[in-house]
């Protein structure tokens, strides 16, 4: 995970980006680096990997108040997907948490990015895809995928307000995807390195951000 500040026709966003850290650093690194370059883009500071780790241990709780930290003073979220990405923990909470304050949210595949050993990747599951919304008893709540079913998202376990959300709500307990309201790009195959800035900004739109 970390965070690029944009600069485009004289607003600043902050962008969260979320990743499956050892698999995928390498990868994510070179979306961040398409960023830097760009002259409408500036580094506006990404989590450092040493303290993350220090905070996983610490607790789950600590761990959830430095992701929350990380998020703050950012307005769009994107998921950069591997082959193991949807199924990450902490991937899950700062998709829950980017929606829980507002951000824009969208995923983009990464597999077709070189790794360190020069290795393509595989394609993963969109994780957009495997967390949901869901109405019971006239409340909202948040629900995942594990091992093939829905249940309760359990690292945040409150009702969620329908005016929290820049999407429609759910109005039943049938289980309505994340990834319905949120784009797919393919960073290789659609020119990411080019097209990345207005995927952030389609984004921002969606969510009124």
């Amino acid at each position: 995970m970390k965070i690029i500040k944009e600069q485009e026709k004289g607003v600043t966003r902050k962008t969260f980006f979320s990743f499956h850290y050892q698999e995928d650093v390498w990868r994510a690194w070179n979306v961040r680096n398409c960023l830097v370059v760009s002259k409408n883009q500036e580094v506006g500071g990404f989590l450092d990997s040493s303290v993350f780790e220090a905070s996983k241990k610490e607790s789950d709780e600590a761990l959830k108040t430095f992701l929350r930290n990380g998020l703050k003073n950012t307005s769009v979220t994107c998921v950069l997907a591997g082959q193991y990405t949807a199924a990450r923990r902490w991937v899950r909470y700062e998709i829950v948490r980017s929606v829980l304050k507002g951000n824009g949210l969208f995923t983009v595949d990464i597999d077709g990015l070189r790794n360190k050993a020069k290795a393509l990747g595989v394609k993963g599951t969109d994780p957009l895809t495997e967390v949901g919304v869901y109405c019971s008893n006239d409340k909202i709540y948040f629900a995942e995928l594990q091992d093939g079913k829905w249940v309760k998202y359990s690292d945040y376990t409150l009702a969620i307000s329908a005016s929290d959300l820049w999407f429609d709500a759910p109005t039943s307990n049938t289980v309505v995807r994340l990834s319905k309201y949120c784009m797919r790009y393919d960073f290789a195959a659609q020119n990411g390195r080019k097209n990345i800035a207005g995927w952030i900004e389609t984004a921002a739109a969606q969510a009124g951000r």
